[in-house]
């Protein structure tokens, strides 16, 4: 279910726009693995761990945060960012 930890740097807050920025591009595979690991119950802790490289137990405010701010911009891509993507 959880690879590896990403080698790709991760900021702390996604930075947001309403459009598909070149950090959604680099980071794509971290949204699908959160979301991946969204649908099999991973908690935050795992997915700050193993896909954002945090270790929640030293950093758990920043876990948390960082994890809540990549599933947002992930739900995002799915539902608006896609459109983007496909020119709808």
């Amino acid at each position: 279910m959880l690879q590896p930890k990403s080698t790709t740097p991760i900021a702390d807050e996604v930075p947001w726009s309403d459009s598909i920025t070149s950090y959604d591009r680099q980071h794509r595979t971290i949204y699908l693995r959160i979301l991946d690991a969204c649908a099999y119950n991973a908690s935050v802790e795992e997915m700050a761990d193993r896909i954002l490289g945090i270790d929640p137990i030293l950093e758990p405010v920043r876990a948390r945060k960082t994890v809540r701010s990549h599933i947002d911009r992930a739900n995002w891509m799915v539902t608006t960012g896609s459109k983007h993507l496909f020119g709808s």
